[in-house]
């Protein structure tokens, strides 16, 4: 395991693994385990399995108690601006989770490191295992320090769905006529990426990229509102 790695983990957030297999299995990729098969590593899948469950369920809680008047549909919506993958990978870095994941050299060197949904499943992985290392409350403390700060300081409030601020945005110039287009997909059938451009009134305002078309109508309609702001 990686020293640094444990060093950070017990100087900025106070954690210290009693299983450190479980901490190096977070941080292990599938492609990792694959180019060193006589190793006998377990990569972080299942883990990041669990973390997405442990992640939501505290998240919700938190949602919950922290705005008593604000609908079930809104809650909703806030919730999947926080555990959606670019929120995720963002918290990864803020973690210098980033500079610790063991990968293949092939993942490695097409920018693997980088890339959101790789992190994002690591941030899930690392919850996974810190909870079956130390229980739910240490887990919540810890999103305590990431997450829930930025929840307080609005981080979320107008990320909750683009799309339909984007609307409320361009409507009040007058009827607009807004279309998302999907343009191309890229990638093999269980990693795709789709790419879509959004119009309005036949002008093209942006373009975003996603692992879903809903996704990357959020992320164009995203891009579209930071080139015509409020």
């Amino acid at each position: 395991m990686d020293n640094q790695l444990t060093t950070e983990l017990k100087e900025r957030y106070g954690i210290v693994f009693h299983d450190v297999n479980l901490l190096e299995q977070a941080f292990t990729h599938s492609s990792y385990v694959n180019e060193h098969r006589y190793l006998k590593l377990s990569d972080n899948e299942r883990l990041e399995f669990l973390g997405d469950a442990v992640l939501e369920l505290l998240v919700s809680q938190y949602l919950y108690k922290q705005f008593p008047e604000m609908p079930e549909g809104k809650l909703t919506k806030m919730r999947a601006a926080i555990v959606r993958e670019d929120s995720l990978s963002k918290f990864a870095k803020e973690c210098h989770f980033d500079q610790y994941i063991l990968l293949g050299k092939g993942e490695e060197n097409s920018g693997g490191r980088g890339r959101p949904a790789l992190l994002c499943d690591l941030f899930e992985a690392f919850l996974g295992a810190l909870f079956l290392d130390q229980k739910v409350d240490a887990v919540k403390k810890f999103i305590g320090e990431v997450i829930f700060p930025k929840i307080d300081a609005g981080a979320f409030s107008h990320e909750m769905d683009h799309k339909t601020h984007l609307q409320e945005v361009l409507q009040r110039q007058g009827d607009v006529t807004i279309e998302y287009r999907l343009v191309n997909e890229e990638g093999p059938a269980h990693d795709r990426i789709f790419f879509v451009e959004v119009y309005v009134n036949e002008k093209m305002i942006g373009t975003g990229q996603g692992k879903s078309k809903k996704l990357a109508e959020q992320d164009a309609a995203e891009k579209a509102l930071k080139q015509n702001p409020e």
